[in-house]
């Protein structure tokens, strides 16, 4: 029976996790994998594949809503805190947007606002197994209050920014925000 005070208007539930991409899965190779930090910080920050694994590690429990129509309840996920990634940066006053850079020229756009948020994590476990590759490995970032695009897979770089900049389904008619509860679907 699904729980509908969690499932947004339009959706519906699924025990799957349907794999939803734009182009192939793109190869990892853990001796060349970077992930960096830049924009409007002081300090730019370039951290390979082990640094990254070994920042702090947290757990969420959250539901995962797509924009096309489907959402998975009680997903748990494990990695590092987006705000303790910015933590590793001085972020400056004018920081008010956030770039995701992905592999496979893909990116999204969040507030500043959102990145922060408590639940929003980079993730390299899923249900307590290692994401595979088609979901995101090495690291996804999960911002569940938002819908799925917003949670870009195989990123590589967070870049703080004074202004919108839209990413890559944001310049093709999506919307700028993605809140499922009130189906911000498309622009």
């Amino acid at each position: 029976m699904p729980d509908r005070q969690r499932i947004p208007p339009g959706q519906t539930q699924t025990q799957h996790w349907p794999v939803m991409s734009h182009g192939a899965t793109p190869g990892f190779d853990p001796a060349t994998w970077d992930f960096r930090i830049f924009g409007a910080v002081e300090t730019p920050r370039r951290l390979v594949y082990e640094e990254v694994r070994s920042l702090p590690r947290a757990t969420i429990s959250a539901d995962f809503h797509c924009v096309t129509a489907w959402s998975r309840l009680d997903n748990r996920w494990t990695g590092v805190l987006a705000r303790d990634v910015a933590a590793l940066v001085a972020i400056k006053a004018e920081a008010q947007f956030v770039l995701v850079h992905c592999d496979g020229g893909y990116s999204t756009n969040l507030p500043l606002s959102a990145f922060l948020d408590d639940d929003v994590i980079f993730a390299d476990q899923h249900d307590g197994h290692d994401l595979e590759p088609d979901h995101g490995w090495p690291l996804r970032l999960v911002v569940p209050k938002l819908y799925a695009w917003k949670s870009a897979k195989w990123v590589r770089a967070i870049e703080f920014l004074s202004h919108e900049r839209r990413g890559f389904w944001e310049t093709r008619g999506y919307h700028a925000y993605g809140d499922p509860w009130t189906e911000q679907r498309f622009a």
